[in-house]
């Protein structure tokens, strides 16, 4: 009797409250042994607590998420900003900041502006991973709550499996350049105003955002370089540049004295500091580079700003032909030389007068006719 009695009451729980009953609606039953009621107290009152409960649990995840997010961005831009500072007072030891003339605040102003767009650029990426993971954890908090509905999540999850991966298809060109660009801005690999070569383009960054880079050459052309294209990544403008010249001279100048030359005029540029060709350190002669087809190579490499490398190179080349000019040096150029053999000539036949042909002709024939 009292199984019977045990096993009618638990189907009338479970025929109220569904299988496993839920702890309110399970409650409500053994209070009122009413169905309906039970049904109640379990749809109006304890599936929302546990929706509540849900997004509550989802909130919390979220602000610890963001506050991980934000200890990271704050973590990139203290270094950045260790290292702005680290140049800034490289540039004073170096004593070329001693006065605040309009060259060292232009300086000045620049390293600041790179401090803060690399500051900036960490923001940015922080706000878009903190919209990333929000949206994700709210998603699944909306997918349990909506579970607890007895909404059937696997048709809906079936349905966002194949537009994500429809989606995923169609747009992998898109994701890969957007991780790139999250990469690129979290490593600090270059910067709005930086000098970089990416392989087919090579110019000064105008623009850098998590799908593509702007980049204007020299020709003023703008290139727009997908990040996710990008496969290395040559920066001229950080810390320091080099400017790389290999000097040709004839295979007769004495070459000690050629290397005199060159590194007095190298001292010059250094010495003179040109707002556009600033040399950091004294300039050096490696030796000779290579024997070519007409001179001797011998390269001089100057340390200076990074981005001065180009118009270092132009001023210490001008100076270089005035320098050679005055001191004999001959810079050497491709020479051939052309040997011009005549040959001998054929006699030229002698011309013939057809009417004097024509008389020695019938002179000939007239003593043949008369015998």
């Amino acid at each position: 009797m009292f199984p019977l009695i045990l096993a009618q009451a638990t189907d009338g729980l479970t025929d109220a409250c569904s299988d496993p009953p839920g702890a309110v609606c399970e409650f409500v039953f053994d209070l009122t042994s009413n169905g309906a009621v039970s049904r109640i107290a379990d749809w109006f009152v304890a599936r929302p607590l546990k929706v509540i409960v849900i997004f509550l649990i989802a909130w919390i995840v979220v602000r610890l998420v963001r506050r991980m997010i934000n200890r990271f961005v704050d973590t990139l831009v203290e270094s950045r900003e260790q290292r702005a500072t680290e140049r800034e007072q490289r540039e004073v030891s170096d004593g070329r900041f001693h006065a605040l003339t309009e060259r060292a605040m232009s300086k000045a102003l620049l390293l600041s502006d790179q401090a803060e767009r690399g500051k900036q650029r960490a923001r940015a990426l922080g706000g878009v991973l903190s919209s990333v993971a929000s949206l994700v954890i709210y998603g699944l908090a909306l997918f349990m709550a909506l579970g607890e509905f007895d909404v059937s999540l696997g048709p809906l999850i079936a349905g966002a499996g194949i537009v994500g991966v429809a989606v995923g298809f169609g747009a992998q060109t898109l994701v890969r350049d957007f991780l790139s660009g999250i990469f690129m801005l979290i490593e600090d690999q270059f910067g709005v105003g930086d000098i970089i070569d990416v392989g087919e383009a090579a110019g000064v960054v105008e623009e850098v955002n998590l799908r593509s880079t702007r980049i204007r050459d020299v020709h003023g052309t703008v290139w727009f370089v997908p990040n996710g294209e990008i496969r290395r990544i040559g920066n001229k403008s950080q810390q320091w540049a080099r400017a790389v010249l290999d000097v040709e001279v004839a295979y007769e100048t004495n070459i000690n004295h050629a290397v005199s030359v060159i590194k007095a005029v190298a001292d010059t540029v250094w010495e003179d500091q040109l707002d556009t060709a600033t040399v950091l350190e004294e300039p050096e002669i490696w030796g000779v580079e290579t024997f070519g087809a007409s001179a001797i190579a011998i390269r001089l490499v100057l340390k200076v700003e990074p981005g001065e490398q180009f118009a270092t190179a132009r001023e210490v080349r001008k100076r270089l032909l005035i320098a050679f000019e005055a001191e004999g040096i001959e810079i050497p150029f491709p020479q051939r030389t052309v040997w011009m053999h005549q040959m001998d000539q054929p006699a030229a036949k002698p011309k013939i007068d057809p009417s004097v042909a024509a008389k020695e002709f019938e002179s000939r024939a007239a003593p043949e006719e008369a015998g």
